[in-house]
């Protein structure tokens, strides 16, 4: 979670989430409280940007036929079976908001000046630190709670090229549907709010491109591109999701009602249709491969994309 001095909490990756993008030119800081989104305005301009949009177009169309319209998808989708309690993924969830705030005030406390790139620092170490925790936490509970343990959360080290290689497909897929949530929302705050409405950028993308403290960039770097992933698929998708699932018996209303609850955790409420859009398509991959490596390798890839992308931009022009 990226730690801010007016804020607590702010994930940095989502994943969770947006699109191909264009940081935008005016951006305020707006750190969501949970999950990972570096969201920015959407704005494909190159044919660079737009050859991965047409090959994502085609691969969701091959998808809906091959799948009448998504109906068949998961038809053969297996539940994980497990012994949680309704209760299990969000008393993790408390322990995770609880001390991780606990953490990084002990940490920034420690540095003192919290308007220093030392103290940001030290509160995002600590962030970082806890989401590790975490993350051991979720697998210990998933040891004892499912039927093969940590392989039947899905965690498998002889799937990791294949689940590598079909995370970036599936991500592929996704992307257009993210841009158009995203475009869609900002047309529509223009229309309400007014022309002039463009939608904040993540304070990760922020320090990444403007701080000089470079220990602190690659800090933010590798919580978006690797914690980030890790302690959000864990705990949403590995646990929040297989424990829903359980409950009504169908895979897609449970990566439905997990979709929502990770877009709602965001503050900014314009970033909601662009998360809920990515975190159905990570939701899918779960539930279609039945290995976690997969959502976790699409959140870091998207992530890592957002990035590159961020830093491409703000680059000085030669």
């Amino acid at each position: 979670m990226v730690y801010h001095p007016q804020q607590r909490g702010g994930d940095v990756a989502a994943s969770c989430v947006q699109a191909p993008i264009v940081p935008a030119r005016k951006s305020n800081v707006n750190p969501g409280p949970v999950s990972n989104g570096l969201e920015q305005q959407v704005a494909p301009v190159t044919v660079a940007e737009l050859i991965p949009l047409a090959a994502g177009v085609a691969l969701f169309a091959g998808w809906l036929l091959s799948t009448s319209l998504g109906r068949r998808s998961l038809a053969r989708s297996k539940p994980r079976r497990n012994c949680m309690t309704i209760w299990t993924p969000f008393g993790l969830f408390f322990i995770w908001l609880v001390g991780l705030g606990l953490l990084q005030t002990i940490a920034v406390w420690l540095v003192g000046d919290l308007q220093s790139w030392e103290g940001l620092f030290a509160g995002n170490l600590a962030g970082a630190f806890g989401a590790v925790l975490i993350v051991a936490l979720a697998l210990l509970v998933a040891r004892f709670t499912f039927a093969r343990g940590i392989k039947g959360l899905g965690l498998r080290l002889r799937t990791v090229p294949r689940d590598f290689a079909y995370a970036f497909v599936n991500l592929l897929a996704v992307w257009p549907l993210v841009m158009a949530a995203m475009s869609l929302t900002i047309l529509v705050l223009r229309a309400l709010v007014g022309r002039d409405f463009e939608v904040p950028q993540h304070e990760a993308l922020e320090i990444i491109t403007k701080s000089p403290a470079l220990p602190l960039q690659i800090l933010i770097a590798i919580q978006a591109v690797i914690v980030a992933p890790l302690v959000e698929e864990t705990l949403f998708r590995g646990l929040l999701q297989t424990m829903i699932r359980s409950y009504v018996g169908r895979p897609w209303p449970a990566i439905a009602m997990t979709s929502i609850l990770f877009a709602a955790v965001h503050f900014n409420a314009s970033h909601w249709p662009a998360l809920f859009v990515l975190a159905l398509g990570l939701g899918y991959s779960y539930e279609k491969s039945g290995s976690l490596l997969r959502p976790i390798f699409m959140h870091a890839l998207f992530n890592g994309i957002t990035i590159a992308a961020a830093l491409a931009e703000s680059a000085p022009k030669a």
